[in-house]
Order: structure tokens, then sequence, then C-alpha cells
């Protein structure tokens, strides 16, 4: 199975990640760079819906077991060059030119929390799986990109909450603060997803200008914070 793939239901882009818990790599990176290239340029659709091929994770964030040994074996520079990495992945996520949805089958952790937080909408299962943020547990901050990310994601409360206490928040939990779309049993998560994209054929220039336009102070966040990781 490719790391990603999809398929095309009339204007809309099914995206597939088949990378086990969809952890952060630079592979994952460049995989999923290249498919958004693609469904970009030699598709006509409109909207996008992301989801994964794992059972039980829609993804883990960061992968920890990749990253930890190349800085050991490359040094403390491979880390800036994994956030810039990282962020510009996220930025052109966040920037990309049609409605893109998250179809959450799944946990969503740490980095696959900003993951979702980078789409335009979020559906969520109901039955299992939560959204967490436990960057206090691991000793670090969000800092500036995931923060950005987050609050456009929900309201400051619950960023606050969130971040300070590391709490898990079930799908019902996350609709009630407006993290989420919709809760949707399992069964129903997909056909729930496609039913709201199919009423969302519009316009990718606009899509992408509006885009520009709201997230912009999240944009010049990212920028700045590549730029300093790239001096």
């Amino acid at each position: 199975m490719a790391n990603f793939d999809y398929t095309l239901d009339g204007h809309i882009a099914i995206l597939r990640m088949n990378n086990g818990e969809n952890r952060f790599n630079f592979p994952f990176f460049k995989s999923f760079r290249e498919i958004l290239d693609e469904i970009e340029n030699k598709t006509r659709s409109t909207v996008m819906v992301v989801t994964s091929s794992h059972e039980k994770i829609w993804s883990n964030g960061i992968d920890l077991d990749w990253l930890q040994p190349a800085m050991q074996k490359e040094g403390p520079d491979l880390l800036s060059k994994f956030r810039v990495e990282m962020y510009s992945f996220m930025k052109r996520l966040l920037t990309f030119p049609m409605i893109t949805i998250a179809a959450i089958n799944g946990h969503a952790f740490a980095g696959g929390a900003f993951l979702a937080f980078c789409h335009d909408f979020r559906f969520m299962r109901s039955d299992r799986g939560w959204i967490c943020l436990p960057e206090i547990d691991l000793g670090m901050p969000l800092g500036p990109v995931f923060t950005a990310l987050t609050r456009r994601a929900m309201p400051l409360y619950m960023l606050e909450e969130m971040q300070y206490t590391g709490i898990r928040l079930t799908a019902d939990e996350c609709l009630k603060h407006h993290i989420i779309k919709k809760a949707c049993h399992i069964d129903t998560l997909m056909d729930d997803v496609m039913t709201f994209a199919r009423a969302l054929n519009k316009d990718r220039k606009l899509i992408h200008q509006m885009k520009l336009d709201t997230h912009k102070d999240t944009i010049e966040t990212i920028d700045e914070r590549v730029k300093s990781l790239s001096q």
C-alpha cells in the first residue's frame, strides 16, 4: 500500500494516510506534499477529505522514534530543519486552494491535532478516539506556530485548558466547544463527511484568496518562525 493514496468522487478528492500511526518525519511530509500537488494540479477537485487507513489512529504527530536517532546522528541542526519542513507543510495545507475536511477516524494527538487544525472543517468519530495536546506532560510549550493554528480552531478558553492540563477530548466534547463540525459514529463518519462535502463545490481561486485573507496572522507567524529557524 502506498504511503498516501486518493480517490475521486465527483468534485471531492478523498486522501488516505496509510503510514500506520501517520507520524511526522521527512518522508511523511515529502509524500504528503507530492499528493497535494497531484490533487491540485491533476484533478478538478474543489474539496479534499483527509482520513486514515489505521483503525484506531488518525495521526499521532511527530515520529520521535525517527527524530531522536536522526538528531544523534546528524546533530541538533536537524531539529531546526525538521521544524522548517513541518511548519512549511502545515502552511501549505492551511492555504490549500480548496475546502479541506479532516475525517478524524481515530486518535489525533499532539502534532496530529495540529494537522487536524490545519483543515477548514473537522468531523470526528464519536465511538472511539481523542484529540489531545500533551505537550505540558512532555515538558515543552506549544510554540508560536502551534498556538496560532490551535487558536483558529477552538475558543481561547479551551486552548488554555487543553494546553495547561493535557486533557483528552472525546468527539462529543470537541463538538460542545466547536472544535469539530460533527461527531459521528464510525459507521456513518464518511457518509456524513461526503454529504457535507457534496454541497461545497466552490471556486478554487476564491477559496484560496479567502484563506490567505482569513489566516493572514497565522501565515505571518509561520513565515517568521521559518525565517528564524533558517538563519
